[in-house]
C-alpha cells in the first residue's frame, strides 16, 4: 500500500516498516534482548528510569529525523560525512575515527552476548555461540548494505513484539513487585549486583541516546538516502522508536517485578522466559541470538565501509574477514556485562557530545537558515566543476 505526501511523492507502507524495523533492529542487539542495558540504564535507578524512558524517546525522534532527513537531501556518496556535517571538518573527522572505534568494539558485545545467551540456556562453551554470531555476520555482510536493511528491518519489529509480551509476562507474574523495586535496587547497585550506567538517571539516558546515536548515524543517513521520500524515511524513524521505547518500557517493568529473581544475571530476560516454560526459554534463547545478529551486521558493516566503500571490492572482503576475526576473539574473551558497563558508558558520553553539535547545527541550517555545512559547500563546489 503506498500513499503520497504533500510533494507528490509515493510513501510506501511497508518500506515505511521495513526502516522503522532497521531503526529497531539496529538497537535491539544482545544489550537489550538480554536485558542487561535495561538493567544497567533504568532499573537501576528505580521509578526514575521511567523519566530515563520518556527522554530517551523524544531524543531517538529528534536525532532518527535528523540523520535521515540529511541523508535523503544530501544524498552523501560517503556516509561518513554526516559527521562533517554537524561538527565541521577538524571535530567532524575526531567523531569519523572515534565511531569506527566504538561501533568495532560494540561489535564485540554482541558475540560476548551470543555467547553468553547459548552457555546460560543450554551450557555449551562460550566460544560457541560466539562464534556462530561472527560466522553468520560475516556471510550476511558479503552480499552488501540493502540485504542487510531488508533482514534487519524484517526481524527488528517481530522480536520488539515478543520484549514487549515478555515484559508484559513478566508483570503478569509478579506484580506487586512493580510496588518493591525502586527501594530494594539502591542496596543491589551498592554491592554490584546490579550494575549502573552512570551517576544518576539523566546522565545515564545521556550516556544511552549517547552510544545508539553512534551506532545511528552512518546506518540512518544511508538508509535516508536510500528512501523514496523524506518523509517516508521520517515515518519509519517515528515508527521505529515509538516501538523501541515501547519494548523498553515493557520490559523494564517485568524485570522490575522479579528484580530479586533476575538482579546478577548474566541474560536477566531468560530467567523471566524459563519462569513462564522451559521451552519458552529454548525459543527466547534462539530469538535473543536473532536479535543480535541484527545488530551485530550494522556494526560491523560501518568500519569495514569506512576503509573499503566498494563493497564488491576485495578490499572490502579482506577487511571484512579480518575485522570479523579479530572481534569473535576478543568478545570470547570479556564477559559480556562488563564489556556493556565499560564499551557503552564510556563511548556515550562522547556520543552526547554529538547530540549537542546536531542540536545547534539543526538551529542555524533549518530554523535560523544563516549557515551552510562546510561539506555541503565543499561538495556543490566539486559538483559544478565536473558539470
Amino acid at each position: 500500500m503506498d500513499i503520497k505526501d504533500s510533494k507528490n511523492n509515493k510513501v510506501s507502507i511497508i518500506r515505511v516498516i521495513i526502516m522503522g524495523g532497521a531503526f529497531i533492529g539496529l538497537l535491539i542487539g544482545s544489550g537489550f534482548t538480554t536485558g542487561q542495558e535495561i538493567m544497567q540504564y533504568f532499573v537501576s535507578f528505580g521509578k526514575m528510569g521511567y523519566a530515563s524512558i520518556a527522554l530517551m524517546f523524544i531524543l531517538f525522534v529528534y536525532v532518527g529525523i535528523s540523520f535521515v532527513s540529511v541523508g535523503y537531501e544530501q544524498q552523501f556518496e560517503e556516509p561518513k560525512n554526516i559527521y562533517r556535517y554537524y561538527c565541521g571538518k577538524h571535530i567532524g573527522t575526531f567523531f569519523d575515527y572515534f565511531s569506527v572505534i566504538f561501533l568495532f568494539m560494540s561489535y564485540w558485545v554482541m558475540v560476548a552476548g551470543a555467547g553468553a545467551a547459548f552457555n546460560q540456556q543450554f551450557g555449551i562453551p562460550y566460544w560457541i555461540g560466539g562464534t556462530l554470531m561472527g560466522v553468520i555476520t560475516l556471510i550476511t555482510l558479503y552480499f552488501g548494505f540493502n540485504r542487510l536493511v531488508d533482514i534487519i528491518g524484517s526481524i527488528g519489529p517481530v522480536v520488539s513484539v515478543l520484549a514487549i509480551l515478555l515484559g508484559i509476562a513478566g508483570i503478569m507474574m509478579n506484580p506487586d513487585g512493580l510496588s518493591t523495586f525502586s527501594a530494594q535496587v539502591p542496596s543491589m547497585v551498592q554491592d554490584g549486583t546490579i550494575l549502573s550506567a552512570g551517576s544518576n538517571w539523566f546522565m545515564a539516558c545521556a550516556s544511552y541516546v549517547g552510544f545508539c546515536m553512534m551506532w545511528l548515524a552512518v546506518f540512518m543517513t544511508n538508509m535516508g538516502a536510500t528512501a523514496n521520500s523524506k518523509r517516508e524515511a521520517i515515518y519509519g524513524t517515528i515508527f521505529g522508536a515509538a516501538l523501541f521505547s515501547l519494548a523498553v518500557l515493557l520490559l523494564m517493568f517485568g524485570l522490575s517485578a522479579n528484580l530479586n529473581e533476575v538482579a546478577g544475571s548474566q541474560i536477566p530476560t531468560l530467567i523471566i522466559a524459563k519462569k513462564i516454560s522451559p521451552a519458552l526459554a529454548i525459543v527466547y534463547t534462539i530469538i535473543v541470538f536473532t536479535e543480535i545478529y541484527t545488530t551485530a551486521g550494522p556494526l560491523l558493516w560501518t568500519p569495514v565501509k569506512r576503509f573499503a566503500p566498494d563493497e564488491e571490492s576485495k578490499r572490502y572482503r579482506m577487511l571484512l574477514l579480518i575485522l570479523g576475526i579479530i572481534g569473535i576473539i576478543v568478545g570470547l574473551n570479556v564477559p559480556f556485562d562488563r564489556l556493556i558497563n565499560v564499551v557503552y558508558v564510556i563511548n556515550g558520553y562522547v556520543g552526547f557530545m554529538l547530540l549537542f553539535l546536531m542540536i545547534i547545527t539543526d538551529i542555524r541550517t533549518r530554523v535560523l537558515k544563516n549557515y551552510t555545512p562546510a561539506i555541503v559547500k565543499e561538495l556543490q563546489g566539486k559538483a559544478n566543476k565536473n558539470k
